[in-house]
């Protein structure tokens, strides 16, 4: 399941506390350097568009994140996500990116959702496959190297 956030979940976290009445996965879903760049990224995000970011949220542990990663243009909507490293491989950044597909299929004005994944992460990549998305490109990255660019058409 994923839970909009908001700053208290941002800050709750940065210090290593569970948000709201969760639990946290035994390991963190981001370094709290990562926590901060992320809750600084949803106010720029949020100050023209909700939701900015997410909790994924399975049997009342908070196991990941998704953010839109840059303000949305032209209906497009960019997303990142990433799960706690001792519970991946359990479904739950596809089930994640699947409630994200259902959400823009039903939001009006988001036409489109996009993603990037490294060229070597072909879990990512098969997590975006399943739900609908397709390769159209790939970019070179200063900081990520090859990234291969994915889009899912909502309307």
């Amino acid at each position: 399941m994923i839970i909009e956030m908001n700053s208290e979940d941002f800050a709750s976290l940065v210090l290593g506390h569970a948000p709201r009445n969760l639990l946290l996965a035994d390991t963190p879903v981001a370094t709290a350097d990562v926590l901060k760049m992320l809750a600084d990224l949803a106010e720029t995000v949020g100050a023209t568009f909700s939701p900015a970011s997410w909790l994924v949220v399975e049997k009342d542990e908070v196991v990941g994140l998704v953010s839109v990663t840059r303000p949305p243009e032209y209906g497009t909507v960019d997303i990142g996500y990433g799960i706690a490293p001792s519970r991946q491989g359990r479904g739950h950044a596809s089930a994640a990116v699947r409630e994200l597909v259902r959400w823009a299929r039903e939001a009006p004005y988001v036409l489109a959702l996009t993603a990037e994944t490294a060229r070597s992460n072909h879990a990512s990549q098969r997590t975006l496959q399943k739900a609908g998305f397709v390769a159209i490109g790939e970019r070179l990255d200063d900081e990520d190297g090859p990234l291969i660019q994915w889009r899912f058409e909502a309307s």
